[in-house]
């Protein structure tokens, strides 16, 4: 891969699978340094591992985006590294699937806590370097169900519609930085998430999806390296559907 992002720090949070995972390895393979996180110091050593083997510049870091004191230590330890993330991926996110009617508060306040408050947290950690640095890329991963809906996500969907208001009010704020903050959003991805799917079930979406398919990580991961690329420089307040047609906004 072409090194555009030689020279860049880049922090990807979630990143010991799926979609975060394939974020990372695309990212540190055009050159950037990854930090990528997880929630235990087995997966940020596994996620260290995994640059290692893959000859990527990077490092993992544990992160509970949802504890305080897990944030401040991270935010500590980012400091004492001496890495300036300037490209920021908000990608850690959780479901708590259930009926409204059922929902329990926990259920409720665990996803929000984790898929959007994150956001705003992460962007404070971050975006004093950006601005002194007179650049930065923060990409923010929603999902297809903060536009369509989805029965039993209520929680999901709140909070990933919540992620592109986010975006596009922050985008307003600080365009004038030379800090573009846009949003991708996944439809059903192959992952270890879908992949639990019954034959049926998966059958069910495909006929659901214009071409037919699942997406693959690596769609998603691609999206997220154009826009952190230079050739997005001009794209800000955005959100890219990566959905293969399902829901067509």
């Amino acid at each position: 891969m072409t090194q555009i992002f030689q020279g860049k720090t880049a922090l990807v949070t979630g990143a010991s699978r799926g979609i975060g995972k394939a974020i990372a390895r695309v990212l540190g393979g055009c050159g950037a340094f990854v930090i990528g996180t997880a929630t235990t110091e087995n997966g940020s050593q596994e996620i260290a591992k995994a640059f290692a083997s893959a000859g990527i510049a990077g490092t993992g870091m544990v992160l509970e985006v949802k504890d305080r004191a897990s944030r401040e230590q991270f935010a500590e330890r980012l400091q004492a590294s001496g890495q300036t993330p300037l490209i920021l991926v908000n990608n850690a996110g959780i479901t708590r699937d259930n009926l409204f009617l059922r929902m329990k508060d926990e259920e409720w306040s665990d996803v929000i806590s984790t898929n959007l408050d994150s956001v705003y947290h992460l962007c404070r950690i971050c975006i004093r370097g950006m601005i002194k640095a007179r650049f930065g890329r923060i990409i923010n991963i929603s999902s297809v169900v903060a536009l369509s809906g989805n029965p039993g996500q209520t929680n999901y969907s709140a909070s990933k519609a919540g992620i592109i208001g986010f975006t596009r009010s922050l985008a307003r704020e600080i365009g004038s930085r030379n800090i573009t903050v846009n949003a991708v959003a996944p439809g059903y991805i192959d992952t270890e998430m879908t992949s639990a799917l019954s034959e049926e079930q998966q059958n069910s979406l495909h006929e659901r999806i214009a071409l037919g398919r699942m997406g693959n990580v690596e769609e998603v991961a691609n999206v997220v390296k154009f826009l952190a690329s230079d050739d997005a420089s001009y794209i800000t307040g955005e959100t890219v559907n990566v959905n293969g047609g399902m829901y067509m906004a």
